[in-house]
């Protein structure tokens, strides 16, 4: 027997992948891998732990983002619309210029892989369950923020009033997270 191929789809920000859980189904229900290790150790990525995130609709985690973590989001229920904006050129010293930014929307089954340096989150635009394994255990020193309605990600959110965690609510604009991480 031949092992499936993963089948990574590119998008339009470079490193970001997405693909399609192949799912057999039968009259008791539908089976499909969600994950094999071959799959992203080709991509050079190793993960070390795994979250679960379940979010109500209208929930909108970030924007967040890590400058030595990469990300796997598979979206086990519901649908969300993930945004990414890849913060790559800024991040190693470019001009605070707007960044290359995209949405994309992800249903039960979808994955996607978000390199590190790509900020990214998340609408509930119904109750999702969220699986996401990374690269590095959370220690809190690599995760930084910043509004998820920042003109500059220019965005498009679909929601001026999404349910947001306080931390969320108090993020810097993104030219004050970009600058505090240059100072320090």
């Amino acid at each position: 027997m031949t092992a499936p191929k993963a089948n990574w789809l590119p998008t339009p920000i470079e490193g970001v992948l997405t693909r399609a859980v192949a799912f057999n189904s039968d009259g008791r229900g539908a089976f499909g891998e969600l994950w094999r290790e071959s799959w992203t150790a080709g991509l050079g990525l190793h993960f070390t732990q795994a979250n679960l995130s379940l979010s109500d609709a209208g929930v909108l985690r970030g924007l967040h983002f890590h400058e030595r973590q990469t990300d796997l989001w598979v979206v086990l229920e519901g649908r969300a619309l993930v945004a990414l904006v890849d913060l790559r050129p800024m991040l190693s010293g470019g001009d605070l210029v707007q960044p290359p930014s995209q949405t994309i929307e992800l249903t039960s089954g979808d994955t996607v892989v978000i390199p590190t340096g790509v900020a990214h989150g998340f609408l509930a635009l119904e109750p999702v369950r969220l699986l996401y394994l990374v690269t590095n255990e959370y220690d809190g020193t690599d995760e930084h923020g910043f509004a998820w309605s920042d003109p500059l990600a220019a965005l498009g959110w679909p929601t001026d009033e999404p349910t947001l965690s306080e931390r969320d609510a108090a993020a810097p604009s993104l030219t004050e997270a970009l600058r505090s991480m240059r100072e320090r």
